[in-house]
């Protein structure tokens, strides 16, 4: 089962006529940037959340659209109405010059933080086993095998230790 996709105006129309706008991402992409009427449903907790609304229409977005198509089968059977994606997700609302707000000083996303010190060291583990010992690569070995390791299990070390960080913790506990 797959659900109808709506260009951004045809879903600003939907919800200015009460439908309920639902944000699929996680909360600290919602934290940075949100679409203002949406309401954040993380994917992540989609099963264990009552979306079940009767007769209300429901419009699925995330940040390009990727994840609500890739999931619609799933976001499908979450409602008891009528439901739909926005095609291209925010990427596409703002590109149709739809409002969205954005919060100053929030953190960028866990992803990003992850592949920015992923990425950092790597480069320190490289950098260091050249100028300094060899037994340096180990460090990028290690962040390499972690990195794989998530991407099999889907559970990411780093993304928990950098959850607890002082900047990121206002999103934990909202």
């Amino acid at each position: 089962m797959s659900l109808p996709i709506l260009p951004p105006k045809e879903a600003h129309r939907l919800i200015s006529e009460g439908a309920a706008l639902i944000d699929i991402r996680e909360a600290d992409e919602f934290a940075r940037e949100r679409i203002p009427c949406a309401t954040n449903t993380p994917l992540s907790k989609l099963d264990s959340t009552d979306l079940k609304t009767g007769d209300a229409v429901i419009v699925f977005h995330c940040r390009s659209g990727a994840r609500t198509q890739a999931n619609a089968e799933r976001l499908a059977k979450s409602v008891g109405g009528k439901a739909y994606l926005i095609e291209g997700g925010m990427d596409a609302w703002k590109r149709a010059g739809l409002p969205t707000e954005k919060k100053a000083g929030a953190p960028i996303e866990l992803m990003r933080q992850v592949m920015i010190t992923a990425g950092l060291l790597v480069l320190a583990g490289v950098i260091l086993g050249t100028g300094v010992d060899p037994r340096f690569y180990a460090l990028s070995a290690f962040v390499g095998a972690g990195l794989t390791f998530s991407g099999v299990t889907g559970m990411c070390g780093m993304a928990n230790i950098l959850r607890r960080m002082p900047w990121n913790r206002q999103i934990r506990t909202a």
